[in-house]
């Protein structure tokens, strides 16, 4: 016989029970069968009959995914999902749980309520009257521990009690004595007791504490800087990088829990996000110190540093390294560095064509489709996929791409985090927590775990790098002097003055300016804003620009209390150029580690978050985890009103412009509702809701200020960016 399938999804409603809400998916299969012995004299070709000689046969069975559910409900629900045939509930319920549940309140309902085998009979849990059910249980209840612990390990890191793990292993005692799983916690115990603390970012620290005795920080030195080879560096860079994103801890990346970081008491919150920014930070400022770090530089050899690391960016990327990629044109892009419009005439022409296609995949267009649609491609191949406009920089990367090839060693792929994070807080913030009833929202669950599941294939590709440390360079990279934002720009304005005296004939650089002009009109990449001294922050870098996200572009999502600044690109008051839509704006904050932007890249009717424009693809489609069938609702975005609601920026009067908090508005929503909800994202005491009054910012010398009771969706200017300022009433 030979038979052929043929699957439709049909949705079968909900389903309501007490404490849970699921969704139903009715799964129809057409089986078709044939004798084949018999197809040739029924007139079919091969094994193929006729239509009216084949017997179709149809299969229903039923999806019940849970949508909605009290905590013991979805801790119950682990047990039962598989039956279900919601497969993938697992994975999902331990990659998202700490937003909503903490490891010990899981693993108490998991162990004493569900899994104590004794008590179970009476009634906790239905049909465990006999052998064969007690067996079945235990099967269920090891299978949900073995993905568990292979899956999310570090839940039970908890030093120095470590009380959930004692817990698991005496339950494993009582009730699967002497099995592999019982040996596995004992050894996860041995191994989390005997490892010492150590800084999880560790070898990129650049601090004086990850120096050798008697070393201290220190200026870069040109002709050391230039003795390295390009691709070692960017080898070294990645090297560095790969080893910070394996260590990432999926869920610290979840909007409800990145966006509780600033409080006192989570200083030590995500760690391994807080390791990824300082990298990155350490990349960005590293690349501005190298430029501008020594007084005595003639132009022409500030230029070739400046092409140096062009070329290594353009290294990074054949070796699919995103994060120290942004780093460096971040970096590039910065106020200090893009200012010096005399040393950019002295960098070559090819040069300056490779750096602009790789500030192409930063452009925000469509909010950052070329990067999102880039990283995604190449996620999971084995080598880059490099195309280039320019034959020279075609035949440049084909080289370098082949002798990659030859060495026959994949290559993993390293993103650029702050994308990642973006989309998360975008999700925390459209979407609810809770639904009618009080019950936990897992939706929101299911499409969270889109995005950690991204994060987790990435991580897995990882593996396939094969980069040996070069210690000469991770010690020259440490011991790296960083500029503050003030001495950057002072260096940067003395080099530039310096040059301007030295430079060639007016006419020479009028021409210059010239060309230099006419390359970069006509693309999204390289058009600057006006020139404006830095405002003073903490902690270097360039003005308005917040180095703790993942560098997202001036125009993209911020979630965060900047402090300190760095990276925004910046030209002379003459330059005809406008702003540029590429992540001007970009950078980690070394300490806080959020999203950030510049209020002021942000153009009227532009993409700024994730989530804004339909088609942008910034909030992820539901291609893993969700039910078949089962649609996403459009999510409210940024900058636009759709469908009754849409997300402000509200920003506390007195503290930097790019220090903001998102905010999802309905038609519904008064000032003062609107107020309580900003005061509690500042983490301030919501009480206070009368001694503040809410305004929108029209333009630099407008705003518009709401009456008490008015209606912030209605009443709020559309057609200007939806950023708003919290400000205590006079």
């Amino acid at each position: 016989f030979s038979f052929s399938w043929q699957t439709t999804f049909q949705d079968g409603g909900e389903e309501v029970e007490d404490g849970a809400v699921y969704n139903v998916t009715l799964k129809k299969v057409q089986i078709q069968q044939a004798a084949n012995k018999g197809a040739r004299w029924l007139g079919g070709e091969g094994d193929q009959l006729p239509p009216e000689h084949t017997v179709r046969q149809y299969e229903t069975s039923k999806i019940r995914a849970i949508k909605a559910g009290t905590l013991e409900k979805l801790v119950e629900n682990l047990l039962t999902a598989f039956g279900d045939a919601d497969f993938s509930y697992i994975s999902i319920f331990l990659a998202t749980y700490r937003a909503f549940a903490s490891p010990r309140a899981v693993l108490e309902l998991l162990l004493d309520r569900f899994g104590n085998l004794e008590t179970s009979s009476h009634g906790e849990v239905a049909n465990l009257n006999s052998l064969e059910s007690e067996m079945v249980l235990r099967a269920e209840i090891a299978s949900v521990l073995r993905a568990w612990l292979d899956q999310c390990s570090e839940d039970f890191r908890e030093p120095p009690d470590y009380m959930c793990l004692l817990k698991l292993l005496d339950y494993l005692k009582n009730n699967m004595p002497n099995s592999d799983m019982e040996s596995r916690v004992q050894n996860l115990l041995k191994q989390f007791q005997n490892q010492e603390v150590e800084a999880v970012d560790g070898f990129c620290s650049t601090s004086s504490s990850g120096l050798v005795d008697g070393e201290e920080l220190e200026i870069s030195n040109p002709e050391e800087f230039s003795s390295f080879q390009d691709h070692v560096v960017a080898e070294q860079l990645t090297y560095m990088d790969v080893m910070l994103f394996r260590r990432v801890v999926p869920y610290h990346c979840l909007g409800s829990i990145w966006s509780q970081r600033d409080k006192k008491e989570n200083k030590n919150l995500a760690p391994t996000i807080r390791a990824t920014i300082t990298q990155f930070n350490a990349v960005t400022k590293c690349v501005i110190s190298t430029i501008l770090g020594t007084r005595e530089l003639k132009i022409q050899q500030r230029a070739k540093i400046i092409e140096k690391w062009i070329n290594i960016a353009h290294e990074c990327r054949i070796l699919k390294n995103f994060s120290s990629l942004r780093a460096i044109i971040s970096a590039l892009q910065s106020n200090s560095i893009y200012r010096l419009k005399t040393t950019w005439m002295f960098v070559s022409k090819d040069v300056l064509l490779v750096y602009e296609e790789l500030s192409e995949i930063f452009s925000d267009h469509d909010n950052y489709l070329t990067s999102r649609e880039l990283l995604m491609k190449e996620a999971t191949s084995k080598f880059a996929n490099l195309d280039s406009s320019e034959k020279e920089n075609q035949k440049k990367s084909q080289k370098r791409l082949q002798l990659q090839k030859n060495k026959g060693v994949m290559q993993g792929t390293v993103p650029y985090l702050g994308t990642f994070l973006t989309d998360l807080i975008m999700l925390d913030t459209a979407l609810q927590d809770y639904v009618e009833g009080g019950l936990i929202n897992f939706e929101k669950r299911r499409r969270e775990f889109e995005v950690i599941a991204q994060i987790k294939l990435l991580q897995s590709s990882c593996n396939s790098y094969c980069l040996i440390p070069d210690q000469k360079f991770i010690q020259w990279f440490r011991r790296q002097r960083h500029l503050t934002e003030e001495e950057s720009y002072k260096l940067s304005r003395e080099a530039e003055a310096a040059a301007d005296t030295n430079i060639l004939s007016p006419k020479s650089q009028k021409s210059m300016v010239k060309r230099i002009s006419t390359l970069f009109l006509g693309t999204d990449v390289f058009t600057p804003p006006k020139e404006q001294p830095p405002k003073s922050s903490p902690v270097g870098g360039s003005s308005g620009e917040s180095t703790d996200s993942a560098s997202v572009s001036s125009c993209e999502f911020n979630h965060s209390e900047t402090e300190d600044l760095c990276v925004t690109p910046v030209s002379s008051p003459e330059d005809p150029l406008k702003k540029s839509s590429v992540g001007s704006d970009k950078g980690y904050d070394s300490d806080k580690g959020s999203i950030s932007s510049d209020k002021g890249c942000s153009s009227k009717g532009s993409v700024s978050d994730p989530g804004s424009g339909s088609d942008s693809g910034s909030i992820p489609s539901r291609d893993s985890g969700s039910v078949p069938g089962s649609a996403p609702r459009a999510l409210p975005v940024y900058n636009r009103q759709s469908e009754g609601s849409c997300i402000i920026r509200v920003s506390m009067d007195g503290l930097h412009d790019s220090v903001y908090k998102s905010i999802l508005i309905t038609n519904q929503d008064r000032i003062p509702d609107v107020t309580q909800r900003a005061l509690l994202k500042h983490n301030l005491e919501p009480d206070a809701v009368e001694d503040y009054e809410l305004v929108q910012v029209i333009s630099e010398d407008k705003e518009l200020v709401f009456p008490r009771d008015a209606n912030v969706f209605y009443g709020m200017n559309s057609h200007v960016n939806f950023d708003f300022i919290l400000r205590k009433k006079a």
